[in-house]
């Protein structure tokens, strides 16, 4: 497993479930499974930008950052796919960025299924005309992002 996809993994545990410390969320990665150390896990928590939140007994958990709080909303995921599959021509990618190539007058829509699935690797999106630029958080994640989207066309 890439670092990507156990932070991935990592922003599903503390999403689903109240982790108060490290040593937890490396007992909770174990039983899924992934052999990791305190360390790495820590290197994780900075770069995923968790923080610590009171729960409703007042005791603390990490959580994601307030803009990755919110899951995507039912029928995201699906509503994604169709807008792939009926205007995206093409996916591209540059410094930084992911180009999503589309119908004329459709990017705007395909733009919005994009931000409604709220990937944790995606900043936000801006849409032209025909051409959306997807910003990713982190340079590391334009291949992933771009792999997820390229997989819609198929």
């Amino acid at each position: 497993m890439n670092r990507a996809q156990r932070e991935r993994l990592i922003l599903e545990i503390v999403s689903s479930q109240p982790v108060r410390t490290q040593a937890e969320l490396v007992r909770a990665l174990r039983r899924r499974g992934l052999e990791v150390t305190q360390a790495t896990i820590s290197r994780d928590i900075k770069r995923l930008g968790l923080v610590k939140v009171p729960d409703e007994r007042g005791q603390y958990r990490y959580a994601p950052p307030q803009g990755l709080q919110q899951s995507s909303s039912p029928g995201a995921r699906a509503q994604l796919v169709a807008a792939f599959r009926e205007f995206v021509t093409a996916v591209d990618w540059g410094e930084g960025l992911v180009l999503v190539k589309t119908l004329a007058g459709r990017a705007n829509a395909v733009a919005a299924a994009i931000d409604e699935v709220r990937m944790p690797e995606i900043a936000g999106t801006v849409a032209g005309d025909d051409t959306i630029l997807v910003v990713v958080r982190r340079p590391e994640d334009r291949q992933a992002v771009v792999r997820a989207l390229g997989q819609l066309l198929e």
